[in-house]
């Protein structure tokens, strides 16, 4: 059985296009791109044409909508040929779901349409430079007087922040209430006067794709821009949309597993030592074997946490679990990746070296996996156990 087989025929074929995309025009120049940390234009608009950027978009909005478990498998296959294409869309997609759950009707058609076709690309901005993943300690406040809002503050490490044109800030809305989360909202903001992004922050990989620092000095926001219309529920909102979030982390180690589980069952088949292929050499045969069942029981665990939120349920855990085993796994497999192409694993002509040096953001990425533990804990001892 095809893991294909759980989507319907026209969800194949989505994922079946993307991943002819991948192969016939994202692997023959995703080295030199890379290598040279260039924004890959060409591929975004590809990407556009393709309808990617409305998966998440229903058709009333001009969309292309797909099934959680769809949208993981695309990702993957972005990912496989290079993750940073996945992250290119990462972000814009919770955004649309936050828009989809909680934003008003004004804010649908106001965003959706444009989202639909990449012509307005979104991103989050969550992490501040002292909060990490302690966001109900963030900084960044959003001042309401009779024009508006006031925002001033810093976020960091935000992907896409330099040509996004619609940023889902989280920002605090009255910072005396308490618990804190309740002060929390979320505001839907644009490029204009007091909104600065300083600088591209230099990255072990995930190149291309450009994660900045953003500095909000006297920003102004309408009234209009906190999402949902109703302040101090934005805490709970982009809990909801991480769980997506989190997904699409999962996916994108996936398929950087994958790719260097392909590449590295390739070149075992053609390198010889002691005359014979190296995958013949039981160090090497095992090494695969561990790669390919890891793997498998990753997508497994990423494809169930999708169908458990498209049913509807809450996935925190369930997310957090995938996110969790995917990007340790994904880790791993790039580690064994090099370890199989020996001195040539360590070379930047082959793309092994790549997977090992992007397999580490999706570990530290939307919530360590040390808060993934976190959130996997408190959930068992919520909900009475794994399976109540």
């Amino acid at each position: 059985m095809s893991t294909l087989d759980i989507l319907s025929s026209d969800e194949r074929f989505v994922v079946e296009t993307v991943r002819e995309f991948v192969d016939n025009e994202v692997k023959p120049v995703v080295r030199e791109l890379e290598h040279a940390n260039t924004y890959p234009e060409a591929l975004i608009e590809q990407m556009k044409r393709l309808g990617i950027y409305g998966l998440a978009v229903p058709e009333e909005y001009g969309g292309n909508p797909v099934s959680l478990p769809c949208y993981v498998l695309v990702t993957e296959e972005l990912a496989r040929g290079w993750m940073s294409l996945a992250g290119a869309m990462g972000g814009h997609t919770v955004v649309a779901k936050l828009l989809l759950d909680f934003g008003t009707e004004e804010q649908k058609r106001r965003y959706l349409p444009r989202m639909a076709t990449g012509e307005v690309r979104a991103t989050m901005a969550l992490t501040e430079p002292g909060g990490g993943s302690d966001l109900q300690a963030m900084r960044t406040v959003a001042r309401r007087d009779a024009d508006g809002y006031l925002v001033d503050g810093q976020k960091t490490w935000i992907s896409n922040s330099r040509r996004s044109q619609l940023i889902a800030l989280m920002c605090k809305t009255d910072p005396e209430a308490q618990p804190a989360h309740k002060g929390v909202s979320i505001l839907l903001v644009e490029h204009g006067p007091g909104l600065t992004v300083s600088r591209d922050l230099p990255k072990l990989g995930y190149k291309g794709v450009e994660s900045c620092e953003i500095v909000f000095d006297g920003y102004r926001a309408p009234l209009d821009s906190v999402l949902g219309g109703t302040e101090g529920k934005g805490f709970a909102q982009m809990m909801k949309g991480l769980e997506t979030g989190r997904l699409q982390v999962a996916a994108r180690a996936l398929g950087v597993g994958r790719a260097a589980l392909e590449d590295s069952l390739a070149y075992a088949q053609e390198r010889e030592s002691f005359g014979k292929p190296i995958w013949r050499h039981q160090a090497v045969g095992n090494y695969l074997a561990d790669m390919a069942t890891s793997l498998t029981a990753a997508r497994q665990l990423t494809l169930y946490a999708a169908r458990e939120g498209e049913a509807g349920r809450r996935v925190d855990m369930e997310a957090g679990m995938a996110k969790l085993f995917a990007s340790e796994t994904a880790m791993k497999i790039a580690l064994d990746a090099v370890r199989i192409h020996g001195g040539y694993g360590y070379s930047t002509e082959f793309d092994v070296e790549r997977y090992f040096r992007d397999a580490p953001l999706m570990i530290v990425g939307e919530g360590t996996n040390e808060i993934q533990r976190n959130v996997i804990t408190s959930q068992l001892v919520n909900r009475g156990g794994l399976d109540a």
